[in-house]
């Protein structure tokens, strides 16, 4: 059988795959949702119920699309778009045959993204974006993508074209560009989109402060970053490497969390610092793309004939880039596993340094306000899940949530206002 066949083949298991996963879980969800509700009201464990099925659904929708877009590629696409760009080994050929490769996938799967923005999230009540804001943000990708991709284009190109050994060299270069990516993300990509705004002077910024010094992490600085103007989820996180490393606080996350808990959080993100899980990420992921370059990069010739094109360099990194997925897919179990521990490690680390009850409080609030459905299919789970289940991480703390009174741990104040009233929020929520 034809070389074209195989990867026909692999391809369509890779869907098929997705899509069972997905159909388990929603079938899984649909049955939980309807029973005793945990860490949150019935009414509001209904609706993250129905936010992570209708998320689901969208996701099967796109699979379809993808391997439909894949067959169209691979049995007429590549032919026709080199015939629109012409055939040569010249690296303007060759970018331009990758800004078409990429302009029309990205075309193509856009009416997916616009409905799960401003249909789904609008419908929960997550986003916050407007169709103004949206075309902006889309504009300022779109030029980001022209002067940043279009330079990598055109420096991997050079290399398939002129250097022996091209995929070692071209692996070299993208790992490079995903470490400076990484530098560059905090101080320069996210401002073009967000506003970031020095945390205050005060008792919680000394604290965070101390929490640093004490785990040993030099940053630039302590952020607030204006989340709320596109979406109301909840979030924290660390960014950068090198001197560009900074705290970046959402907004949202300040409007709903008390400061113990907010440090709780913190102190699990710094225990990602202290365990190394930053660089074990980056170890990873320059497995995963030395692995796909030393495979996609030897692939026969007859592979090329049987579509009918020529291997120039844009053909071939096309290709690629088309194909990683496939790959992807199959490495992401392992990449779910590891994670998986290192956030208990982090869990562990942030209820050290941060308390262990305010942890539990602070989670419980994030997986109410993002609507996180708290169960999940067990393979579904194991195969996507970077974090570990949510009862998984609070049982890991000491909390069960089959025995302890939600209404006399946690505090009546913001989201948990609810429970003084829950008839009336299920009310609402439904």
């Amino acid at each position: 059988m034809s070389v074209l066949f195989w990867i026909i083949f692999i391809y369509t298991l890779y869907t098929f795959a997705k899509i069972y996963l997905s159909v388990m879980q929603i079938g899984y969800i649909n049955v939980e949702k309807n029973r005793k509700p945990v860490l949150m009201s019935q009414g509001r464990y209904l609706v993250a119920g129905n936010y992570a099925i209708a998320k689901e659904r969208l996701a099967i929708l796109e699979s379809f699309a993808e391997y439909l877009l894949f067959l169209w590629w691979v049995m007429a696409g590549f032919r026709w778009l080199q015939g629109v760009v012409g055939i040569d080994e010249s690296v303007a050929n060759a970018v331009f045959f990758l800004f078409g490769f990429f302009t029309i996938n990205w075309l193509v799967m856009l009416p997916f993204e616009i409905y799960s923005r401003f249909k789904i999230d609008q419908s929960f009540h997550f986003n916050k974006m407007t169709p103004k804001m949206y075309l902006i943000d889309t504009l300022k990708s779109v030029l980001l993508f022209l002067v940043l991709g279009g330079t990598l284009f055109a420096a991997l190109a050079w290399i398939v074209t002129h250097v022996g050994h091209w995929w070692l060299w071209g692996f070299a270069l993208l790992f490079t560009v995903a470490l400076l990516a990484n530098v560059i993300y905090p101080t320069i990509i996210a401002p073009i989109f967000n506003k970031f705004t020095p945390l205050p002077d005060g008792e919680l910024k000394s604290k965070i402060k101390g929490m640093m010094k004490d785990a040993g992490l030099k940053s630039d600085g302590i952020f607030v970053m204006d989340a709320s103007k596109r979406d109301s989820r909840l979030n924290a996180y660390f960014g950068g490497l090198g001197k560009s490393k900074r705290v970046v606080l959402f907004d949202t996350l300040l409007d709903k969390l008390s400061d113990k808990e907010l440090l709780a959080v913190l102190g699990h993100e710094l225990g990602h610092y202290r365990h190394g899980d930053i660089w074990k990420n980056v170890a990873m992921m320059g497995g995963f793309l030395f692995v796909a370059f030393y495979l996609f990069g030897h692939l026969p010739e007859e592979l090329y004939i049987e579509m009918g094109v020529v291997p120039t360099a844009g053909v071939t990194l096309a290709t690629i880039f088309l194909l990683l997925p496939v790959l992807s897919f199959v490495y992401t179990p392992l990449m779910s596993m590891l994670s998986r521990h290192n956030e208990y490690e982090a869990d562990r680390y942030g209820s050290e340094v941060g308390g262990k009850q305010h942890l539990i409080s602070a989670l419980l609030k994030l997986v109410s306000e993002n609507k996180s459905f708290p169960k999940s299919d067990p393979v579904y789970s194991r195969f996507y899940h970077t974090h570990p289940p949510i009862l998984e991480r609070l049982e890991a703390l000491g909390y069960d949530p089959e025995k302890v009174d939600m209404d006399a741990e946690l505090p009546r104040e913001g989201i948990f206002e609810f429970l003084q009233n829950d008839e009336e929020t299920r009310d609402d929520d439904r």
